[in-house]
C-alpha cells in the first residue's frame, strides 16, 4: 500500500528557515511535542535559507497520538497548516480524539 504524504498548505511562521512566502519548503516535517501541543519539531531559525525552492513541505511523521489524524504515527489529514501558538510553531490542523 502506498501512502501519500500530507501536504502543508500554509505556514505563517515566517521566521522559520524553511518558510518562503508562507509556504514550507522542506521535504517533510515532524509534528511532536506534548500531547496537547502539536509543535512543528522541524521549525528552526537560521541565517541560512533552508529547504528546496520548488518543493512543498509535507508531514513525514506525527508523534501526537491524541490527534484524530494520527494513524500509526502518520498524518492522515488531507492537508495541514502550521502557525503560531503560545510562542512556538504548531500544527493548526490538530484535532483531539
Amino acid at each position: 500500500m502506498t501512502k501519500v504524504m500530507t501536504t502543508i498548505t500554509e505556514c505563517d511562521v515566517t521566521d522559520c528557515a524553511y518558510n518562503k512566502h508562507n509556504s514550507c519548503h522542506t521535504l517533510a516535517i515532524t509534528v511532536g511535542g506534548p500531547e496537547a501541543c502539536p509543535s512543528c519539531d522541524t521549525y528552526v531559525v537560521s541565517k541560512e535559507t533552508g529547504g528546496i525552492p520548488d518543493t512543498r513541505g509535507g508531514v513525514g511523521a506525527c508523534k501526537v497520538a491524541s490527534c484524530t489524524h494520527n494513524e500509526s504515527l502518520e498524518c492522515s489529514a488531507s492537508r495541514v497548516t502550521i502557525g503560531w501558538h503560545e510562542g512556538h510553531a504548531d500544527c493548526k490542523t490538530f484535532h483531539s480524539r
